[in-house]
Order: structure tokens, then C-alpha cells, then sequence
């Protein structure tokens, strides 16, 4: 099918604007010819926008309907790393995902993930071996080495780690990063992953200072903005974008669907432009960058690309008009073209119903304890030596210094309870548990009760995964039976779901902007500084496990 759009072409090769008429025949950008009726051309057409980092799954959603939601907001594509449900269900779990993602006129673009599980400190549900890492890398479907979380590894030349990075080499795939907090020559180190004077790991999402970003934009490496549902590094960051407009991309990294339905990249570019950024280093990072960084086959608006450009009505707002793929209209006036459609699942779910006991923590005496600081907007957390609260000899949670108790139980495998404790939950009454649970997905729980525990944590055993909350007006569960991480339902009924169980959270005292996305990453080893794994207490400093 041939048409012809008109209206003012955003040029971000040669950075200007003019009006002009856009062919488009086969799906691909037949011409592109200026015009002089400026009455004709009263919209913006540019580049589509590309989250350049995100976890589909964290959207809770699966491929298709993840883009049923995002081509809404001019997002024609993504660079996916499986790694959730690959902690979850191996190697099927990733070739799950290209193939959902392939029922969608949208460009999925998925990594290999290369640290599943994360850390030998905690229970997955499967593990991904250097030589299918290397399978995953010689795929079409494979564009690049996903983040590489084990930054320990690479710093003492891991055997394991560097065969990793030696198979994205060889396959002439780009490697992603992940090295929080690294500054200096331990960020060159990484960076150049045992060649010095050479960049190997090219990316990093997992900036939270500015200083952070620049050593490693220093040693070159790109640096990925990450603003997602739970942590959001955009306004210490963004500022580097005046600077660096070449090195710099935009991701998500985690985005639950209500957040996804809200807005996504094009959010991003208006605040960008907001601040006084110019609009052609704004969309360097949304739309360029990426396809140049990963070699992705996404069009940049020149004769010959592939027809995936966004209409927008200005340049302040990004409000999206329509957004074509392959020269289809995908989305108009904020209605998807993507038709909702009923996915297979795939699961890894195998625990039995707990028990009251269960989640009674014995008092031995301690006058302090461990206890993980939850920050909100972010991924790190602090560890707090703190006295406890008991009762008949018990170690309970205490609402007043707002000191919770916290699970993590083993999904795959009946096993013991790991127990520890939180502050800054907020949450004043009940409890809320999550089988989101970053990275190898056992159940997550924080409660003000043991009762309340134990109810929150079933009610997701009995759907074999979900998030719960429970609280004296009751029980709320969203399922979520693909890998106990998304639904296969329609994405906006998904997020109507999700937001009224959010409030009811919120209802309930938590004072966390997103208390399931916030919940979902205390367990995350490798973040520093204190976490829980179904294993125990974890130190992230010292990268050990410890005595609770």
C-alpha cells in the first residue's frame, strides 16, 4: 500500500524542520519532498521513540500487550532484556517472549540475558549456561548482550563471565552494563572488561548521580536514563544531555502497566524539552542513538528506511497523534490499532499453602538487628542496625517506627521462610505480597502481622503467581499466570486492575509511590546495600549472605 502524510518533517540528521510530503509504499520511505504550503503541514512528524532499556515483563503484561499500550505514546520499539522470565523459565521463557512479541506489528529487540540466575545467593527456576547464552546470541532475534549484573566478575575476570562477553563479541553484538555505583578505575575496569584502553560493556542504566554518570561517560561508555515505575534517575541526570547529546538514551528499565498506560518515552522528551533542552538533542537520545548504539532496523525518517514515525501536534508536549510501523497506522488519537488477543502461558510455580508458623521469627536476645531501608524512586537500599520490637517471644513488626516484617518464600520448591525486617513501607495495617520479585521471582511479602503474611502470601500461591494486599476491607489479587509475572489479559483492564490494588496499599499507610514495584526489588541482590533472598539476609557490600 502506497500514501503520502504531510506536515512539518523533523530532520534530525540535518537538524532542521520544514514542511514537506512523505511517501511511503511497502513499508519503507519511498520520498520525502519539501513542500511550501506551511497551511498543510499544522503537525510535527518525526523518528519513533525507542525505550532503550526496559524488562517487558515488569509491565506485568505480556509482549503483545505491552505494545498494544506503548505505540499509543509513539513508542515503535524496544530494547528488551528477558531476564525476568528467564530466572523463571530458562531458555523456553525467552524464546516465549520473541514469539508473543512477533503477533505484533511493534519491534521487540531482545537480549540475551547473561546472569540467570543473578547470584548463586538465592533459589531460580532455572539456570542459563555459557553455551546457551552463546545459542541465544547467534539468533536474528538476539540483538545484544543483556546487562551484565555480575560486575564482581568482571572486575576479577570471572571465567564464566568473560566466556559470556567473549560470545557477544564473536557474534558482533553490543554488551549492556550494570555496575551500580562503580566510579573511577574500578568503572574503567568494567567498562573495558579485561582489554584495556577498549570499551567492551557500552552501556549503563544504573547511574544515580551525576558524578557516577560522567566517569563512565568519561571512559566511554553510553549511558542510558532510566525513569521507570520505582526508580527514577531522570532529574539528577538529564542535565548531562546538553553535553553529551550522542552518548545519551532514555529507558524505562521497570514500568508497571498504569504507569504504562499514563505515558512512556514521549513523558521523557517533554520534560526533557521543558527544562530548555534542545529538541534535536532530546530526540538524539528518544530516537537515534538507540538505533545507531544497538544497529537496529528502525527508520530515522530517510529515503529508503523502514516507514516508523510518530505524528505529533508539537514539540512541547509530544502529544501523539499517530504512530505507524513498517507503514502501519498503529495508533491514532490515543486508541491502539493492536487488537487484544487471548496468549498462551508458560509457569514455574511450585509451593505449597504456608502456615501461621511459618512467618513467626523466634526472639534470641538481639538488642539491634539488620533491617533494610526501602528509598523511594530507588533501586538501592540502606542497611540500618535497629532494636527490635518483640512480643511473647517473638520478633514482630512495629508500626510505630514503621519496622516491618518482611518475607521472601521459595516458589519452586517448598522450602523455609526467609524472614527479615523493612522500614519506610509505611503500611499501617495488613500486608502485601508479590510474586514480581526481582531476580529469580520467589514471593515477596511485607506485613504488619504474621496473620496477614501468611493470608497475602497464599492468596498468590493459589493463583501460582500475582500481587496481593490485604487489609480489613479484605482481599485483592491481580494473577498473573504467565511465570507468575504477567497476564495475557488486555493491557488495560490489566492496569485498572493494578491501580486499584495499588490504592488500596496506598489505603492501607504505604507511603511509597509504587509499594509493589518498591516491594519487587528488595530482593534484588545485586543492588547494594541490604537485601533478602529466600536464602537469608544479604549484604551487598560485602556480597555475601548474613546471619539474620
Amino acid at each position: 500500500m502506497q500514501f503520502t502524510i504531510t506536515g512539518k518533517l523533523v530532520d534530525t540528521q540535518e537538524k532542521k524542520i520544514y514542511a514537506a510530503a512523505i511517501t511511503v509504499g511497502n513499508g519503507k520511505i519511498e520520498s520525502i519532498t519539501p513542500i511550501d504550503d506551511e497551511s498543510a503541514a499544522q503537525h510535527y512528524i518525526l523518528p519513533g521513540f525507542i525505550d532503550s532499556h526496559v524488562h517487558i515483563e515488569s509491565s506485568m503484561l505480556v509482549p503483545r500487550q505491552f505494545a498494544r499500550l506503548a505505540v499509543v505514546h509513539g513508542t515503535v520499539a524496544t530494547v528488551s532484556d528477558p531476564h525476568e522470565i528467564a530466572n523463571v523459565c530458562g531458555m523456553k521463557g525467552v524464546e516465549y517472549m520473541i514469539g508473543n512479541g512477533k503477533t505484533v506489528p511493534f519491534k521487540f529487540f531482545f537480549g540475551a540475558p547473561s546472569c540467570v540466575p543473578a547470584t548463586t545467593f538465592e533459589t531460580a527456576g532455572a539456570t542459563l549456561d555459557t553455551a546457551e547464552v552463546a545459542a541465544l546470541l547467534q539468533k536474528e532475534e538476539i540483538h545484544y548482550l543483556s546487562e551484565m549484573m555480575n560486575f564482581p566478575g568482571v572486575l576479577y575476570n570471572d571465567q564464566v563471565v568473560m566466556d559470556k562477553i567473549w560470545a557477544a563479541r564473536r557474534a558482533g553484538k553490543p554488551i549492556d552494563g550494570h555496575a551500580p555505583g562503580l566510579r573511577g578505575d574500578q568503572a574503567r575496569l568494567y567498562i573495558e572488561a579485561g582489554e584495556p584502553g577498549n570499551v567492551i560493556i557500552s552501556t549503563d542504566h544504573e547511574c544515580f548521580t551525576r558524578e557516577e554518570a560522567l566517569d563512565k561517560l568519561e571512559y566511554g561508555m553510553r549511558i542510558i536514563i532510566r525513569e521507570g515505575s520505582a526508580a527514577r534517575n531522570f532529574e539528577a541526570l538529564i542535565d548531562l544531555l546538553n553535553d553529551h547529546p550522542e552518548d545519551i538514551m532514555f529507558g524505562s528499565d521497570d514500568k508497571h502497566p498504569d504507569s504504562l498506560v499514563a505515558g512512556h518515552i514521549n513523558q521523557l522528551c517533554a520534560r526533557a524539552v521543558a527544562k530548555g533542552i534542545d529538541v534535536f538533542k532530546v530526540l538524539q537520545a528518544a530516537c537515534v542513538t538507540p538505533v545507531l548504539h544497538y544497529n537496529l532496523p528502525v527508520g530515522l525518517l530517510r529515503v529508503g528506511d523502514a516507514a516508523d514515525f510518530i505524528v505529533t501536534s508539537d514539540l512541547q508536549q509530544f502529544n501523539v497523534l499517530q504512530t505507524y510501523i513498517n507503514g502501519e497506522l498503529v495508533a491514532e488519537n490515543g486508541t491502539s490499532n493492536i487488537a487484544s488477543q487471548t496468549s498462551s502461558h508458560i509457569n514455574n510455580f511450585n509451593c505449597s499453602a504456608k502456615t501461621l508458623a511459618d512467618f513467626q521469627l523466634p526472639w534470641k536476645g538481639e538488642t539491634i538487628i539488620p533491617v533494610i531501608e526501602a528509598l523511594d524512586g530507588q533501586l538501592i537500599t540502606n542497611k540500618l542496625m535497629l532494636s527490635p520490637k518483640t512480643h511473647d517471644g517473638q520478633l514482630v513488626s512495629d508500626t510505630d517506627r514503621d519496622i516491618l516484617k518482611m518475607a521472601v518464600v521459595n516458589r519452586y520448591t517448598d522450602a523455609v521462610v526467609a524472614l527479615a525486617f523493612i522500614k519506610n513501607t509505611g503500611l499501617q495495617q495488613g500486608a502485601i505480597a508479590s510474586s514480581v520479585a526481582h531476580d529469580s521471582h520467589n514471593i515477596v511479602a511485607v506485613g504488619v502481622d504474621d496473620e496477614s503474611l501468611c493470608q497475602a502470601v497464599n492468596a498468590v500461591i493459589a493463583q501460582q503467581g500475582g500481587v496481593s494486599c490485604v487489609g480489613p476491607q479484605g482481599l485483592q489479587v491481580l494473577p498473573l499466570p504467565v511465570a507468575g509475572l504477567m497476564s495475557a489479559e488486555d493491557g488495560y483492564e490489566v492496569a485498572r486492575s493494578y491501580t486499584a490494588i495499588d490504592a488500596m496499599a496506598k489505603s492501607l499507610g504505604s507511603t511509597l509511590s509504587a509499594p509493589f514495584m518498591t516491594l519487587s526489588f528488595m530482593a534484588l541482590l545485586v543492588i547494594p546495600h541490604l537485601k533478602l533472598s529466600d536464602l537469608g539476609l544479604f549484604d551487598g557490600d560485602a556480597f555475601k549472605l548474613i546471619a539474620p
